[in-house]
């Protein structure tokens, strides 16, 4: 255990440009202190003391505002930044090395008592506010874009985004060397890419048609930005 909470502390101090020293950490990081926490009270549900184990969860909530179920499995160096908000269910597996920010939860969506939560693979990121449901896989190397809803298995090195989440295959794989990235504009934004796709093609036919459109028509934006004479705003 105390290697695995030393694994922790670096995992912050590696992840967080914002961390300054080790001291800094141990004392100020809701999120180190909520895996900690868990780490102790996972120790207590398998030794047999369940109802202080889910004592001791209960009081890391209302501490930290991170509700972790004692049974869940957290592997060493995972990373909670910001904390607040983040649910991780009974039956939740968190791999190695994962990043997750708030607002995120690994929840179940049945009732069944047997596995109904995420598996999550070693370095995987985890964007602000999704949510990933249900006992599928999130493959090693995926990133999980901020307010996506997961309800399906994500193969590994994939990006997921929308709402249901759709699985993007990476261009170029990321190499496990690398930096957790956590830039939400880079992105891609599916819907948005296609509608402009779709307009833009419109209009191309349009103007090979030699006719326009009788009333008011929703143009291609230009260089990002759509213009306000097609909006009632």
């Amino acid at each position: 255990m105390l290697s695995a909470l030393r694994r922790d502390m670096r995992a912050a101090r590696d992840r967080d440009p914002a961390a300054r020293s080790t001291l800094e950490i141990i004392v100020c990081y809701p999120g180190v202190h909520a895996v900690w926490c868990h780490r102790f009270s996972h120790w207590l549900w398998h030794h047999r003391a369940r109802l202080p184990a889910r004592a001791a969860a209960e009081l890391t909530r209302v501490l930290t505002g991170v509700d972790i179920h004692p049974a869940a499995r957290l592997a060493p160096g995972v990373f909670i930044d910001h904390a607040t908000g983040v649910v991780i269910g009974e039956t939740a597996e968190v791999g190695a090395d994962v990043t997750i920010y708030q607002g995120v939860t690994l929840g179940g969506t049945d009732l069944d008592k047997g596995k109904r939560h995420p598996t999550v693979g070693d370095r995987v990121i985890i964007g602000a506010g999704a949510k990933i449901l249900g006992p599928i896989t999130v493959g090693d190397d995926s990133r999980i874009g901020a307010n996506a809803v997961v309800v399906k298995p994500v193969p590994p090195g994939s990006v997921v985004v929308g709402v249901p989440g759709q699985v993007i295959a990476r261009s170029r794989p990321r190499p496990a060397t690398a930096l957790p990235g956590a830039d939400d504009a880079l992105l891609p934004d599916l819907v948005g890419d296609s509608l402009q796709s779709l307009l833009t093609r419109v209009h191309r036919l349009e103007s090979l048609a030699d006719g326009r459109t009788a009333g008011p028509a929703i143009r291609p934006p230009d260089a990002g930005v759509w213009h306000g004479e097609d909006f009632s705003i």
